[in-house]
């Protein structure tokens, strides 16, 4: 049997068990390996970072405390319909849109990329995204929609946008609101960033796949966040808690299951009722110019409608804004 398998297999029954204590021989019988295996695979998994402790005369243990990512983990809390997806969780990436994007082409629908930390991380119009290790979820997913035009790619954004909303709340039990378009708040602090990636065909002109990016904070870094972030980002959870973050991860994919596969609209009205923008004084960020502006109402189609100075209207189908508070 292989390394990674017995090592998968390990921590499945100790992510289902966790905090209950097994000898060595009862995980060797259990799993249907040899005891040296089981040493072998659990030296690995603590030098991974997984929280396993050993104690003589009582055994091994997943602490019941830990909170790490794991695939194992995430796996626990899916949805039936997505017990199979494909989910590769990398230690560290360079970008988990970049490394699905990659990969698209030979993979299914629902695959899922994760990581704890990325070198690279991407955000709109170019910014890095602050990825730090161990206090945040950096998870990509690929979407196929059908018959997909350019126009109607923001939807992908502002499902991914209600789901983690809908997730953080369920989970850490706060309000979390919309910052047109893609960015989700909490306590009046950006907690969550969304990226849509995606490929159009050439003659149809209709998008071939979205690699969907969501980078969650989960917790602040040690020593908070950089001097030019302490402003505007903020954290879901105010101190850690036991396995949030597989349960976290695990939710969003659920809720945007829910909303992608309905293929309707009524998930709008929860994405307007979120909205942090409507009736605030805010600033259209253009490439070449920015303008001051109201935001009057989000429509069906999660636009933005905006009245400018010179009292002109116009309708955002997407871009970027910053509110003047």
């Amino acid at each position: 049997m292989k390394e990674n398998s017995t090592k998968e297999k390990l921590l499945t029954w100790l992510e289902e068990n966790r905090d209950v204590y097994f000898s060595g021989e009862d995980l060797a019988t259990a799993l249907d390996i040899s005891r040296t295996a089981v040493w072998k695979a659990i030296k690995t998994l603590q030098a991974e970072g997984y929280p396993i402790d050993a104690i003589t005369n009582k055994g091994y243990r997943l602490a019941a405390h830990a909170d790490i990512l794991s695939v194992q983990g995430i796996r626990k809390y899916l949805r039936r319909e997505l017990q199979d997806a494909p989910i590769c969780l990398l230690p560290q990436t360079t970008s988990t849109n970049t490394v699905l994007r990659e990969k698209a082409a030979e993979l299914p629908q629902w695959s899922v990329v994760l990581s704890g930390l990325q070198t690279a991380g991407r955000g709109r119009r170019g910014r890095i995204f602050y990825s730090p290790p161990g206090t945040g979820i950096y998870m990509s997913v690929l979407l196929r929609p059908s018959a997909c035009e350019a126009t109607e790619t923001v939807h992908i954004t502002t499902m991914a946008a209600v789901a983690v909303c809908e997730a953080v709340e369920e989970t850490a039990g706060v309000d979390a609101q919309i910052k047109w378009v893609n960015d989700v708040f909490v306590r009046g602090k950006k907690v969550c960033g969304i990226l849509t990636d995606g490929a159009f065909g050439m003659e149809s002109g209709l998008l071939e796949y979205a690699v969907l990016g969501m980078g969650i904070n989960v917790y602040e870094p040690e020593g908070g966040f950089p001097e030019e972030l302490r402003s505007v980002a903020g954290a879901v959870f105010d101190a850690p808690a036991s396995d949030v973050k597989n349960k976290l991860a695990a939710t969003v994919l659920n809720k945007l299951y829910t909303i992608y596969t309905e293929q309707n609209k009524q998930y709008a009205e929860a994405y307007r009722k979120r909205s942090m923008a409507v009736g605030k004084q805010i600033m259209v960020l253009r490439e070449k110019e920015s303008k001051c502006a109201v935001a009057l109402a989000i429509d069906e189609e999660c636009r933005l409608r905006v009245r400018y100075e010179d009292g002109t209207e116009e309708t955002l189908q997407a871009g970027e804004i910053s509110i003047r508070l």
